[in-house]
């Protein structure tokens, strides 16, 4: 059985719903890929972004897919990260080697999380547009590649996290 991969803008949850999926399945690991990517590189990836620049993260973030999904055996699911399908060869590893996910947020969603949850570790929404804007333009360019690489779309809107794992694991075959 393929892993499950979350896909989504930031903020959607992917962590929190892959927590809680994982809470569903005994004995399921969750993988975020930017854990793994600031593991290897010693360093949080606002710090890459400023030292290196976002072309330089994308090809690590490729680097550590193919990785993960070439020695990662059983099933997992895997939190991704919000611009990881934007490179071609991340979209089609995810389209062909995972059951792929995609939670989609509304706007106000977005702005609502992100403002919970802060955005000082998130380089892609620096800058002095309004944080709005910033998922406005963002989420314009993003919005078909999401939907194209994913093979479910769950709308998370009003949902507990829980309540979007549980809409995950009735399509995964799976059982709680």
């Amino acid at each position: 059985m393929k892993p499950v991969a979350l896909i989504g803008f930031m903020g959607s949850g992917k962590s929190s719903i892959g927590k809680a999926l994982a809470a569903l399945i005994p004995g399921v690991q969750v993988i975020d890929l930017d854990d793994r990517i600031e593991e290897k590189e010693g360093r949080p990836i606002p710090q890459i972004f400023s030292e290196q620049g976002e072309a330089a993260f994308r090809e690590m973030e490729r680097a550590a897919l193919e990785d993960l999904l070439n020695n990662e055996k059983g099933f997992y699911i895997l939190s991704l990260g919000g611009g990881t399908p934007t490179t071609p060869a991340c979209r089609e590893m995810i389209t062909s080697r995972t059951d792929c996910f995609y939670l989609r947020a509304s706007i106000d969603t977005l702005v609502e999380n992100l403002t919970i949850d802060g955005t000082q570790n998130r380089p892609m929404l620096s800058g002095t547009e309004s944080l709005r804007t910033k998922i406005e333009n963002l989420m314009a360019a993003r919005a078909s590649i999401y939907e194209s690489t994913a093979h479910h779309i769950i709308d998370i809107d009003g949902d507990t996290f829980r309540e979007s794992a549980m809409k995950i694991l009735a399509l995964t075959g799976k059982s709680a």
